[in-house]
């Protein structure tokens, strides 16, 4: 034992454990083993009613009676599954004999060899898997993940008439709003939070190598695809009829390369922010008591969003392999998977977290309306693409015998500071119409910003 006693290895489970223990509800081993015995429960519960083996349909009161057991699921049964395994060194086996127990506690020894019927222990962990990732997804990230959205959107329309300097290649450009910036990223996640929403869980249970050769062996006078068919989908899965020993982990792969989308998204949008506040246009709200340099008092570091961009791209590297290692098998499989997919809650758990932080970082910034005000005014090249533009519109409609607009503007703008001055001499030496004269001096770079402003509306 170490002098500093058990202590936890990741810091999900310690430094940041307030912000992810809710996932242990779902991806821990015991929530994972809560959830075997559900399978093996329902299972028995269905094969009764199908009149296996000369059994009967159980009684209401008797079916009540073992789903309670899931419902009651705690430390003592962790406790007793342990100590099968113990003996078994086999996880499933441990459950087996546990739901055997059960049925001891309830006078239904003569259904024992019912437990795990026709099972591989493949049939009870991708449905188990299935039915924790959907919860945990539903419960936990879902509702974290809409939070920053529901956030986003908050200041996208908040911030929608306040106008900044666009930055491509990181270079002023043509004008935006604040609020539409953001409403970009809301568009972005609304679209991938569709496609995560759309993934079905699928699930098979037809035996060891998925042919149902034990079941029809056993009782060939039952139609076994519609029974695992029926349940399957009263678990609220999606059948999958097409397998080998394992379900084939496809639908999985597509739901964790999913959410590594959102979480690119997400990056992006926490190095945004970042660079936001580094150039002034969003200013941080000081937390009472916080401190940012351990030897420099005045900073606020942009720690929330420095944190969500490390956790982002850890989720990523752990989801992105789990969907790259779990759609390939040997023949009919090999034991990989088993070992990967404990680590499907470690990295939902850092998605968690980041959106922890993201959701926290949102709430803490203000916009500084002068300094962006202040960058448009310093800007004033960035009209350049209006003046070649309305001068091209002017040339097609035969009021201008200018050539060239964009050369001409070029040699004026490119790599030069203009003032509002220099540009008003220049419009008005321009062969155009007086009224397209009279459209260029009236822009400024804080009213060039287009229709950004409407463009917001469409995130209703």
């Amino acid at each position: 034992m170490s002098p500093l006693g058990h202590q936890p290895l990741s810091p999900l489970d310690g430094r940041y454990r307030e912000a992810t223990e809710a996932l242990g509800e779902y991806f821990s081993e015991a929530a994972l083993n809560r959830a075997r015995v559900t399978v093996e429960i329902e299972w028995l519960i269905t094969l009764c009613a199908e009149g296996v083996a000369g059994s009967t349909p159980l009684p209401a009161s008797t079916i009540d009676a073992l789903r309670s057991v899931v419902a009651n699921f705690g430390p003592e049964d962790i406790a007793q599954i342990a100590a099968f395994e113990a003996v078994t060194k086999h996880d499933v086996k441990a459950i087996e004999y546990y739901v055997r127990d059960v049925l001891k506690a309830h006078q239904l020894d003569s259904l024992s060899e019912l437990v795990h019927f026709g099972c591989t222990s493949e049939d009870i962990n991708n449905v188990s898997y299935a039915m924790v990732t959907r919860d945990a997804l539903a419960h936990v990230w879902l509702p974290a993940f809409d939070a920053v959205v529901t956030r986003l959107t908050e200041l996208a329309r908040s911030w929608r008439d306040a106008p900044m300097v666009a930055k491509t290649h990181g270079q002023p450009a043509t004008p935006t709003t604040f609020g539409k910036e953001l409403a970009v990223f809301v568009g972005r996640l609304a679209r991938v939070r569709e496609r995560i929403a759309r993934v079905p869980y699928l699930a098979k249970f037809s035996g060891a190598t998925g042919t149902f050769s034990a079941h029809v062996a056993a009782e060939p006078g039952i139609n076994w695809p519609i029974v695992s068919k029926n349940f399957v989908e009263g678990l609220g899965l999606t059948w999958n009829a097409l397998t080998t020993q394992i379900e084939s982990h496809d639908a999985a792969a597509e739901l964790f390369t999913a959410i590594s989308h959102a979480n690119r998204i997400l990056h992006n949008l926490a190095t945004d922010v970042w660079t936001y506040i580094s150039v002034g246009y969003l200013t941080q709200i000081p937390e009472p008591g916080a401190t940012g340099s351990s030897t420099m008092p005045h900073k606020i570091n942009p720690i929330r969003f420095e944190n969500a961009e490390a956790n982002l791209e850890i989720s990523n590297s752990l989801l992105e392999g789990l969907a790259a290692t779990l759609v390939t098998s040997r023949l009919q499989r090999d034991l990989t998977d088993s070992t990967t997919q404990r680590n499907i809650g470690v990295g939902f758990g850092h998605s968690l977290l980041a959106l922890t932080n993201l959701h926290k970082g949102l709430h803490e910034i203000s916009l500084d309306e002068g300094a962006l005000r202040a960058d448009l005014e310093a800007n004033w090249e960035v009209l350049a693409e209006a003046i070649q533009t309305v001068m091209r519109a002017e040339i097609v409609r035969g009021n201008s015998s200018e050539t060239d607009p964009y050369a001409i503007v070029k040699e004026l703008t490119r790599g030069n500071k203009v003032d509002a001055a220099m540009l008003a001499s220049f419009v008005g030496g321009l062969d155009i119409s007086d009224d397209a004269k009279k459209r260029l001096s009236q822009l400024t770079p804080e009213g060039y910003v287009g229709l950004a402003s409407a463009l917001v509306d469409f995130l209703d």
